[in-house]
């Protein structure tokens, strides 16, 4: 590695969990070496320590996440099999659905709100051994208007959205992991501000059931850890098919953890892509991705999108407008007085937009994927940014989603590797980008990525 790109690795982590894979919390646990009462506790301490200035969580009870994991130490105490996620903490955004704990979607109109059931993902987290350690902030219905969520980083600066919380927690050690979702870019964007792996899987891998929608078509639940892997582990306990989201298909249960664990057969190939508004990073950004290139040396080629690549950005808003004026009807009928500007003013640019635009936006998918597919088949991943830059200063915007919004419109597998840093200090995510249904081998070459920048 080049010593300038050394010289802009990621910025060392916090304390808490931060830095400890998500993997080796889980082996230490499984192998007695740690109980499920004393991480929940190393928890408790950092988030009692730097919740007043991160402000990670919408709703937390310390004593309900003791009496999970006393309850879990029993468990294995008693010689019984234990989940996959035994033991480990897990931040969950706000607007997933959980029972007898308070869900209220970051909006005023839903304060109070306390769903009678679980969200599919939410069951699943039971059911592999989770501790649900709270409910994380998010952005007013999961949109633009921001919550109280500050970088961990700089309490100065964004820490992203609409997923901030969830990113901030992990990233400030107060988690091992977190669920997010993302129609835009509120998983990988976030992720790249706080300097974390985040990953949104492939369109429908995840089941949404009891989660709240604001684009059928787009919708992604999307994890957080500090490394790949520990995506990997999170992410395959929650792939599945719900009869209830037609987004879901049945398929073979996936291997996520084990591939990225592997070692690849060969050194992935890179497609390095400047997406549409390239033009607008941060030059720092842009020097950055050059010193990553040459580092990386014939693992790289450069490719340009097809020039019809530039509408996308336009389709998807397109679509998520449109939808999202279905889906926040009540809302805007109910009290649109108490919803945030940017929240209103999508609500209106969906109310205006004609049938036949809507109609012929969801068509895109189709036409981007087919101009993907053939560069895909000379890569391992495409490697392009998860941001503009290192995260704006100040909480009134959570940042620009433009260099996310199209893997998402196409439904592929994205996920950010923390391994640059600007000069400021603050976090600048790598992003990788895979065929559908690629999710296993993008984790695997992420992962590979990640080893190496640590080399």
């Amino acid at each position: 590695m080049v010593s300038d790109l050394s010289a802009r690795k990621r910025p060392q982590p916090h304390a808490g969990v931060a830095g400890i894979g998500a993997v080796d919390l889980r082996d230490r646990i499984a192998s007695g070496a740690l109980s499920a009462v004393e991480l929940v506790e190393i928890c408790i301490a950092r988030i009692e320590a730097r919740e007043e200035t991160v402000g990670a969580w919408a709703w937390i009870d310390f004593d309900f996440a003791r009496a999970q994991a006393r309850q879990l130490d029993a468990h294995r105490a008693s010689g019984r099999a234990i989940g996959p996620l035994h033991g480990l903490p897990v931040g969950v955004k706000d607007i997933i659905d959980t029972a007898k704990i308070p869900t209220e979607n970051g909006c005023a109109l839903d304060a109070g709100r306390v769903p009678p059931r679980d969200a599919f993902v939410i069951e699943r987290l039971r059911q592999a051994g989770a501790v649900i350690m709270g409910k994380t902030v998010t952005t007013e219905l999961a949109f633009m208007h921001p919550g109280k969520t500050r970088n961990p980083h700089d309490p100065d600066h964004t820490p992203g959205g609409s997923s901030s919380g969830s990113a901030a927690a992990v990233a400030d050690g107060m988690v091992p992991l977190a669920i997010g979702t993302q129609t835009g870019g509120s998983v990988i964007r976030p992720a790249s501000f706080c300097g974390v792996t985040g990953f949104k899987p492939s369109f429908g891998a995840i089941p949404r059931r009891g989660v709240l929608m604001q684009s059928p078509s787009l919708d992604t639940i999307g994890v957080f850890a500090s490394d790949p892997r520990g995506a990997a582990m999170l992410a395959e306990v929650l792939y599945g098919h719900d009869e209830t989201d037609s987004a879901t298909r049945l398929a073979p249960f996936p291997r996520l953890l084990e591939t990225a664990s592997a070692k690849p057969p060969l050194a992935p190939v890179f497609a390095l892509v400047r997406p549409p508004g390239w033009d607008t990073a941060d030059l720092q950004l842009r020097d950055a991705f050059a010193e990553l290139a040459d580092a990386l040396g014939d693992q790289v080629f450069e490719v340009e999108l097809p020039e019809v690549f530039g509408e996308a950005a336009a389709q998807r808003e397109c679509i998520n407008f449109a939808e999202m004026s279905r889906c926040y009807y009540r809302y805007a009928r109910d009290g649109a007085d108490q919803l945030g500007e940017e929240t209103r003013d999508a609500l209106e640019r969906g109310n205006a937009l004609l049938a036949r635009d809507y109609l012929a936006a969801l068509d895109w998918p189709r036409v981007l994927n087919a101009g993907l597919d053939a560069i895909f088949e000379r890569c391992d991943a495409i490697l392009c940014s998860a941001a503009p830059g290192p995260a704006p200063e100040g909480i009134g915007s959570t940042g620009s989603a433009i260099f996310n919004g199209l893997w998402t419109l196409c439904g592929t597998p994205a996920v950010t590797v923390p391994i640059l840093a600007a000069q400021n200090g603050l976090p600048m995510g790598v992003q990788l980008v895979a065929a559908r249904g690629e999710d296993a081998r993008l984790l695997r070459t992420a992962q590979w990525l990640h080893n190496w920048a640590d080399d």
